[in-house]
């Protein structure tokens, strides 16, 4: 059987994913819940690679859990993405059509994936469930906010809820670092190279 490969176009809300060579896809919500459900449905199929594209920190979170959870996560270049979505002629801007494309360009190159060392990831699982707790606490604060009306106790919110956001600013700057310097981040490689021109028009059949 042909190894599955997977791409996810990510946005500030969800997480469109396109599977190949099954042609299936799906969206899950960019949040802890949906992540976690994302990462019980793939994980069973144990796909050969799980690209997402470098889009300017949304994908952050969704690659640092991926790798985390062992699964073979890999960041690839948005640009690289885009040139080979107009060699198969595929120019229309919806989410799914750029899951399926992310899944068809990291099936083309085959970017090798590289394994992280236990304490990578180690590290990510442990930025990740620290990012949900400080999460977590907002959201809780911020329903407080809404029920309580004392003044006092509103003044005392607003401190806790700008700490915490001070705090989840530092956690992301973290988890991104920690995700840059990782074997899953490819943005900088050539992918588009591994596919010899000759042989595009095969491969985007």
């Amino acid at each position: 059987m042909d190894a599955i490969v997977v791409g996810i176009d990510v946005s500030k809300d969800r997480l469109d994913v396109a599977m190949r060579p099954t042609g299936e896809v799906f969206a899950v919500a960019r949040d802890a819940e949906g992540i976690d459900a994302l990462i019980a449905r793939l994980a069973p199929l144990a796909p050969a690679a799980v690209a997402v594209e470098a889009t300017g920190g949304y994908e952050t979170v969704v690659a640092a859990s991926l790798a985390a959870a062992g699964l073979a996560a890999v960041v690839v270049n948005p640009a690289q993405v885009r040139a080979f979505a107009q060699a198969l002629g595929r120019r229309a801007k919806t989410d799914p059509i750029d899951a399926g494309v992310i899944a068809h360009f990291v099936e083309a190159t085959k970017p090798a994936i590289r394994p992280l060392p236990d304490e990578k990831t180690r590290l990510l699982a442990d930025l990740v469930a620290r990012r949900r707790q400080i999460v977590a606490m907002l959201v809780a604060e911020r329903q407080r906010q809404k029920r309580l009306t004392e003044k006092r106790l509103q003044k005392s919110i607003v401190r806790l809820i700008a700490a915490l956001q001070k705090e989840l600013s530092m956690l992301e700057t973290d988890l991104d670092q920690a995700v840059r310097g990782s074997p899953a981040w490819r943005e900088k490689e050539d992918l588009l190279a591994s596919v010899p021109g000759g042989d595009c028009q095969e491969l985007c059949a």
